[in-house]
């Protein structure tokens, strides 16, 4: 499998996993039981080498997950055009991994991370919330199995 065409442009592994973890959203993608695509938009964060969302307790993602649980996931860290050059300084990363449904625990410890993550000044009202609504959404956990990186200045 080819994930990056210039070599140059690659980061390392580690590179990859902090443009990843300081990205603000990223998208899943998924492919239905018709082998059509489907990527959405989504805030996450990462855990011992895990991707981890949230979403609805049904939905077009997670009847594709339970199909098919191969997923990719891509982060754009930084990205400017660059006009009187027709380029454009980027970093990014795709992650290739599988897709599961995290357990209570997770779930819950993930909601929490979400909040600190996206939502810090709010501690207290978002436990609030994450006791309110645990149970009426889902947590997805990626294993990442394979992350490239690309990064251009």
């Amino acid at each position: 499998m080819r994930y990056a065409r210039d070599i140059n442009k690659q980061v390392s592994r580690d590179m990859a996993m902090n443009i990843l973890n300081n990205a603000e959203y990223g998208v899943l993608s998924t492919v239905d039981k018709a082998g059509q695509p489907y990527g959405v938009p989504l805030n996450y964060i990462v855990l011992d080498d895990a991707i981890y969302l949230h979403c609805a307790l049904e939905g077009h993602k997670l009847d594709n997950i339970s199909d098919n649980n191969r997923v990719s996931f891509t982060v754009i860290g930084y990205s400017e055009i660059v006009p009187a050059s027709f380029t454009a300084k980027y970093e990014s990363v795709v992650v290739f991994g599988r897709a599961t449904l995290a357990n209570e625990p997770e779930k819950v410890n993930m909601l929490q991370k979400l909040v600190q993550r996206y939502s810090p000044e709010f501690q207290e009202k978002g436990m609030k919330v994450i006791d309110a609504f645990k149970d009426k959404c889902t947590v997805i956990r990626i294993d990442i199995e394979h992350i490239s990186g690309m990064r251009k200045k």
